[in-house]
């Protein structure tokens, strides 16, 4: 697994952790093993590392709940986001691709722990694909979530939350 400079920013939906780092491993993937799911409660965790050194913690101080006795999953206190899993053993952290200012950069390269993935996991492609915003109907409802949002922008702030 090759290392790499690059300058990445994350953190938890409500901006109470956040984290930096200067460095990235270029093993963006999705593990579909039962931990990871129940982990970040859904059906695969989609992971990326930092090593180990790269990392600062920028605001706050994640929650850690050890899954087994060699690996730490990190999340937001205040709002449960899942943000990370650490192999205590190991010179790297994963962190959860969605929790990442800029996600897209990180297109998974792997599936792992396919023998827990949900066997309807390969028919997604060929689902529906629609937005919250292209529905006429829904615009009132999406409109007044975005008016109230409390989630953390997808980029540092010196202040969190916006104090009015």
């Amino acid at each position: 697994m090759d290392r790499y400079k690059k300058e990445v920013s994350g953190g938890c939906q409500c901006g109470a952790v956040r984290y930096h780092a200067t460095e990235m491993m270029d093993n963006s993937h999705i593990c579909h093993c039962r931990m990871c799911q129940k982990a970040v409660g859904n059906i695969f965790a989609a992971l990326v590392a930092a090593p180990r050194e790269a990392i600062t913690w920028t605001r706050g101080e994640p929650a850690r709940f050890r899954s087994s006795d060699h690996v730490d999953r990190g999340f937001c206190a205040e709002c449960g986001t899942p943000l990370f899993y650490d192999d205590l053993s190991g010179n790297r952290v994963n962190f959860t691709i969605g929790s990442l200012d800029h996600p897209e950069e990180f297109p998974p390269l792997a599936n792992t722990g396919n023998e827990s993935r949900v066997p309807w996991f390969d028919t997604l492609p060929s689902i529906e694909h629609g937005g919250i915003t292209e529905d006429p109907e829904r615009e009132d409802w999406w409109s007044a979530i975005q008016a109230t949002s409390h989630q953390h922008p997808d980029h540092d702030t010196d202040v969190w939350p916006v104090k009015q």
